[in-house]
């Protein structure tokens, strides 16, 4: 008996795009072809924005939505802006490129509104104005790369009749796929001379012959890149390779100090695992110092390959200065800062309060807050490293003392339910929570609400041409309004 042959999936024709989803997909709806009673499909697409009218290839089929890519365009957005990027639509940055920035911002702000509306199940008060990012182009101080020894084809090589004899590349992973990897010429998210950095370490192992890593083979010598630059003028570049050779490592390094007399850290990698992630390897210094420093309202802050540093460091003072605000310190208060980083806010609000405490997972975070008060002559800091639930309890707390204001800026998962409960119990006098990832904090909020009142909501674009938007709330006790 013959193979069944699978059903082909549909395509629609002249899709009307009427919103952007909260994940930077376009969102479009249709009559529900099977069920003409129920309730419209929705249908995802990527490559469009709201006021076009395509024609969509399905690519998944779910019961309540469709996903799908754009095959013809009928009419274009008025909306639309030329892309300024030659890998966009291939590479996962960047999506809202053919967007203009004002309409960005206005599909920020309605992503921060409906995701409170549906996720926090509260009243909350007016939003504020989306804060405009200073600069929409060159504004990351991080960005990593991976090697790849079978990099992504682009439809105009696959379309093309000339022979592809170079295979290797080094750039960003396709979307949803961790194996694939785009060979980036030029990306407009880091400033000179990262791209020039980038290109000059691929061209040199291509031509000494280096093995760049397979993904699906776990084997190759070039693993990933990071380069970190900072207002300072500072330059730390991190090479990770799959396994030790001192003579090819040196050859390299050598070469790219050479080259670029402007990186004041360069270091390296042997990370043999499965995963790319260094937090749990050793990073060698090869020359230079093994940190850069950063400046933000005339306090240096230390930075480690492995600290975490907000990645757009001019629009992050802008957000610590919100944080400032909505504190409205008055000079005795006990405040805890947790998921700390580095200690930043700590570190930056340490001047008008009486003590902060602050509370971070990564180990090699902490070292640098404790330095970082230190260089800055910082004498009212404390630092703990370890899991936010185990080391927030009602002891800790007994023995650091009771927080009049809380601030939090967790990763994208939000708050442990533990740590919530422990807030809740501490009841400080205020709240103040930085989010990266609106719906886990407004699943927190919901959860705060039985004691907190939401007062102000402040987003913040950290990050243009993406769908990622900040977010700052204040929170404060029933109890003392």
């Amino acid at each position: 008996m013959g193979k069944r042959k699978r059903n082909k999936l549909p395509k629609y024709e002249q899709v009307e795009i009427i919103d952007l989803g909260i994940d930077g997909k376009a969102v479009g709806k249709i009559k529900n072809p099977e069920k003409e009673k129920q309730n419209d499909l929705i249908i995802f697409t990527s490559k469009a924005v709201p006021g076009d009218i395509i024609d969509i290839q399905i690519t998944k089929k779910k019961k309540k939505y469709l996903e799908g890519y754009p095959i013809k365009f009928h009419k274009y957005s008025e909306k639309r802006t030329e892309p300024f990027c030659e890998h966009f639509g291939i590479c996962g940055g960047c999506t809202r490129q053919q967007l203009n920035y004002d309409d960005q911002i206005f599909y920020k702000y309605k992503q921060v509104y409906e995701t409170l509306h549906r996720i926090g199940k509260i009243e909350f008060p007016e939003i504020l104005p989306v804060l405009k990012a200073p600069a929409v182009n060159f504004y990351r101080n991080k960005l990593e790369y991976t090697f790849t020894g079978s990099r992504w084809l682009t439809q105009k090589e696959v379309d093309s009749d000339e022979e592809i004899t170079e295979f290797k590349g080094l750039g960003f992973h396709i979307p949803g796929r961790y194996d694939k990897i785009l060979d980036i010429n030029k990306c407009w998210l880091q400033k000179d001379p990262s791209n020039a950095i980038r290109l000059f370490i691929k061209n040199f192992a291509v031509e000494n012959n280096f093995t760049f890593f397979n993904h699906y083979k776990n084997e190759g010598f070039l693993r990933t890149l990071i380069i970190r630059t900072s207002s300072t003028g500072e330059l730390m570049v991190i090479i990770t390779f799959f396994y030790k050779d001192t003579a090819k490592i040196e050859l390299l390094l050598k070469s790219v100090h050479k080259e670029f007399k402007e990186i004041t850290s360069l270091n390296y990698v042997i990370n043999e695992k499965l995963n790319d992630s260094i937090q749990d390897q050793e990073v060698i210094t090869f020359k230079g110092k093994d940190f850069i420093t950063e400046k933000m309202n005339g306090i240096v802050f230390k930075i480690s390959p492995k600290s975490f540093y907000q990645t757009n460091s001019e629009q992050a003072f802008n957000l610590y200065k919100i944080v400032d605000e909505y504190a409205d310190f008055k000079g005795n208060e006990i405040v805890y800062d947790l998921y700390t980083g580095t200690g930043t806010i700590a570190n930056f609000i340490a001047g008008k309060v009486k003590k902060v405490i602050g509370i971070e997972y990564v180990e090699e975070s902490i070292k640098d807050a404790k330095i970082n008060s230190d260089i800055n002559n910082i004498i009212n800091t404390q630092f703990y490293a370890g899991d936010m639930k185990d080391i927030l309890t009602d002891e800790f707390i007994n023995e650091n003392g009771k927080p009049d204001i809380i601030i939090l800026d967790p990763p994208r998962a939000g708050i442990h339910k533990n740590v919530v409960q422990t807030l809740l119990n501490t009841a400080p006098d205020k709240i103040i929570y930085v989010s990266c990832n609106v719906a886990t904090q407004a699943r927190d909020i919901e959860l705060l609400s039985e004691q907190y009142t939401l007062i102000k909501i402040q987003p913040v674009d950290m990050f243009p041409h993406t769908h990622h938007i900040e977010n700052v709330v204040l929170m404060v006790n029933k109890n003392t309004l």
